[in-house]
């Protein structure tokens, strides 16, 4: 300890230092100072001041002795891990110098300096990002590169550098990434890469960005497109056996799927992800969580118009065998869960309306082709009786819901007026949204299930209904003709139950058995799994 404070005390340290400093700054041929310049690398193991004036001589004449490169970087690199917080700021903010005539140590110093971004202290902190900015803008490639193994390999890092991706990087894509394509895809590489093992939300936030790059913006090619639904489905791990109990697959897929809707708009394939739902999930509907169900036939209804003939043929069967499940043939005390038999209705409408004679087997209808899948030499009257029957039944309620809901709206409107507090007009705002959003979901219904019945017979095309979780152009019950949003609204009435009971004497109404609740939890902020990771590493 007395030598330690001695070396503190000591001057004659300070004085050699500065010596070394002057000879090497004055020397026209600096090659011929080795042994000041290894003064000054010994000098960062001496006291407080000496190391402070070491962090800042050993960049400024590294460049003068590739001899003694590997003494200097590891000299300098312990003064970034000095307890003295002065000294580590000093030593942070001189590492770009390190590079700047010697540009192959930028991926070594990056390095280091993503590993300081666990730095707890503002000013260490905000030294270590703006080291890291201009070795950034000095080289992206090298920079990107180094910074970005740190995602992949460096567990205890990881987030830090993610968020310092998040925020600092991504935000300056258009000045770092030049020559904009080449750089776009090296980048791009770097993503897919780091998506071994994300979050839902880190998972969106690469995403995200992916998106914003031009070789991916409008008119890019479809191979482009495809790219990035390779990505979304390998994230939702389709290649894998589904249980059902795996509640982190199931959110991760929906999600995936979700965030997977732009494409299928902009015409890649939805393919995978239906023959995946087909396959794996709808047969065991029944055994998923209710949320869970509610975010599979969104998903289904919004993905349904960008489907294939092909796939329209194979799905089709088993969206009438969940209809059927939700609408009884005959009026019993059953509930009914409207904005199910709206995605499921909708859905029936998109596959049916490119490939029409697939519905004459499975719901009893007489369409004509000309192909042998017509099948019109066969009898199915019982199958259009039963399924007939219960749209019937299914218009019956929506209209006694109907009825039933509009009176809850004019209660709604008059607790509004009486309501004194901000919190009480929050809640009943609430109720409104739910209300309307169940007005909506009950007049889609009757807007699908009309054509159904028609002499000529008709399916409806994407743009026809707005489906009921969408944004409405107008707060009105005719909203059914609205262009559709891209986007869902925020949670509102996403779960109507409706008692299906007889009218009985007299044409009574059928009784709500239930308020519409909000039952949509899906993870549409992209995160799954108790904030736990996607796939495992290596799937890439």
């Amino acid at each position: 300890m007395a030598s330690a404070a001695a070396a503190t005390e000591d001057p004659s340290d300070i004085d050699k230092l500065y010596e070394y400093g002057k000879r090497l700054s004055e020397a026209k041929d600096k090659s011929n100072n080795v042994n000041d310049y290894e003064g000054v690398i010994r000098a960062a193991k001496g006291s407080i001041k000496a190391k402070q004036l070491a962090a800042q001589l050993i960049p400024r004449f590294f460049s003068f002795f590739p001899g003694l490169t590997s003494k200097a970087v590891n000299a300098h690199f312990d003064l970034c891990e000095e307890e003295e917080l002065g000294i580590r700021v000093q030593a942070i903010r001189a590492l770009p110098l390190l590079c700047k005539d010697s540009p192959e140590y930028v991926s070594k110093i990056v390095d280091v300096l993503g590993q300081l971004l666990i730095a707890e202290v503002n000013v260490e902190r905000d030294a270590v990002h703006k080291a890291l900015l201009s070795l950034l803008r000095q080289d992206p490639k090298a920079s990107l590169t180094a910074l970005f193994h740190h995602v992949v390999a460096s567990e205890g890092i990881r987030e830090k550098v993610i968020s310092f991706i998040k925020d600092k990087v991504f935000p300056l894509k258009d000045e770092l990434l030049m020559p904009q394509k080449e750089m776009e895809r090296h980048v791009t590489d770097l993503v897919k890469k780091s998506l071994q093992d994300v979050t839902g939300e880190e998972f969106k936030m690469f995403m995200d960005f992916l998106k914003s790059l031009s070789i991916f913006g409008k008119g890019a090619p479809a191979e482009r497109m495809q790219e990035l639904i390779e990505i979304i489905e390998g994230q939702a791990d389709l290649d894998a056996q589904f249980k059902v109990l795996d509640i982190d697959h199931i959110e991760r897929l929906m999600s995936c799927m979700y965030m997977a809707l732009p494409f299928f708009r902009r015409g890649t394939s939805n393919s995978k992800f239906l023959s995946y739902l087909n396959n794996h999930i709808i047969p065991v509907f029944d055994k998923l969580p209710e949320e869970r169900k509610m975010d599979l036939l969104k998903n289904l209804a919004e993905s349904s118009p960008y489907t294939t003939p092909k796939d329209s043929c194979q799905l089709f069967p088993s969206i009438v065998q969940l209809l059927k499940k939700h609408i009884p043939q005959r009026k019993t005390g059953e509930e009914i869960n409207f904005t199910h038999v709206e995605c499921l209705l909708y859905a029936f409408h998109q596959l049916a309306y490119k490939v029409p004679n697939i519905t004459n087997s499975l719901c009893g209808y007489r369409i004509v082709t000309g192909q042998p899948s017509d099948r019109l030499e066969e009898d199915f009257s019982d199958n259009y009786k039963d399924f007939t029957e219960r749209l019937t039944n299914l218009g019956d309620l929506a209209e006694a819901t109907m009825k039933k809901l509009t009176q809850d709206m004019a209660e709604h409107d008059k607790a509004m007026a009486n309501a004194k507090t901000d919190e009480a007009k929050a809640s009943i705002q609430i109720k409104k949204q739910n209300t309307m959003t169940g007005l909506r979901a009950c007049n889609n219904i009757l807007a699908m299930t009309q054509p159904l019945h028609s002499k000529s017979l008709s399916f409806i095309g994407e743009k026809i209904i707005t489906l009921s979780w969408r944004p409405a152009t107008k707060p009105s019950l005719a909203s059914t003709t609205a262009a559709a949003g891209d986007k869902r609204t925020a949670p509102a009435s996403f779960g109507a139950m409706a008692t299906k009971k007889g009218r009985g004497e007299g044409g009574k109404s059928h009784l709500v058995n239930r308020a519409f609740e909000d039952s949509y939890h899906g993870g549409r902020n992209g995160a799954w799994g108790r904030g736990g990771r996607g796939r495992g590493r290596g799937y890439y």
